[in-house]
């Protein structure tokens, strides 16, 4: 998104000046300049994660219902050669913390299902939910409380497709592990579609101040970026009409 808009900001900088405008073409210059200084030293990076991710910083406390349901959303997977398709880095606090959440739900005596949201939209050959749920396994989740939403390739058909899976289950609480950025916009999704959940972070982005600009800065403004660009469009979406309909709110099943 910020390369876009740099390469914008150049282009009609080089239009400007084509025209003879040397005071616009100078202004976009230097508007494209402190741009990529803001993002890649941190400044605005910093800002725009710190109010994704603020609200989700503190682990809500764990008050278990007689039956409850985790819900893991995916994020990356990659091939590895000789391997099979494994979670990408990024991906294992999410993982981490739905496991130990469904272990505190285990020892606390409290029935629980764990699902887990993702499709392939890599093309990889296996689902980020089947690659996902392949390491839930092995840290200690068992196969029968183990549910594969494997069709979804975006935060929206999480939302979606989950729906459905849930509302089977007749569960009394939802938990949803995502990454604290992520969870703003995951939140809204899953209310369109009647799902009322309690936001369990996976993860922490922080981006670093620095003298120069660097590329993680850069990219922590990406990630970013997209979470704001995702809830616009969804409030743009809802005014103009374009979003599937408001689903009703998801019947919880009553507490025995």
């Amino acid at each position: 998104m910020t390369l876009i808009v740099l390469v914008l900001l150049l282009l009609l900088a080089f239009m400007a000046s084509w025209r003879k405008r040397c005071w616009l073409a100078r202004s976009l210059v230097v508007l494209a300049l402190l741009l990529f200084l803001a993002m890649g030293c941190g400044l605005l990076p910093r800002w725009l994660l710190s109010r994704l991710e603020a609200p989700y910083a503190l682990q809500p406390a764990l008050q278990w219902a007689p039956n409850n349901a985790i819900v893991l959303l995916t994020g990356d997977a990659l091939h590895v050669p000789g391997s099979a398709v494994e979670p990408s880095l990024g991906a294992y606090g999410r993982i981490t913390q739905a496991a130990m959440l469904y272990n505190d739900c285990k020892h606390a005596g409290m029935g629980c299902k764990l699902l887990v949201s993702g499709g392939d939209p890599s093309h990889l050959g296996t689902s980020l939910a089947a690659s996902y749920g392949a390491v839930l396994r092995r840290l200690g989740v068992p196969a029968e409380d183990l549910i594969l939403e494997s069709r979804s390739n975006t935060t929206w058909q999480n939302a979606q497709f989950s729906r459905p899976l849930l509302d089977a289950l007749g569960v009394q609480r939802i938990w949803l592990v995502s990454s604290a950025y992520h969870l703003q916009r995951s939140l809204l999704y899953f209310a369109h579609f009647g799902i009322s959940v309690t936001p369990v972070r996976g993860d922490y982005l922080k981006a670093e101040f620095s003298a120069w600009p660097s590329w993680s800065n850069l990219s922590l403004g990406e990630v970013a970026s997209h979470e704001y660009v995702g809830i616009a469009r969804y409030h743009v979406y809802n005014a103009m009409g374009w979003n599937a309909p408001q689903m009703p709110p998801l019947v919880l099943a009553p507490a025995r």
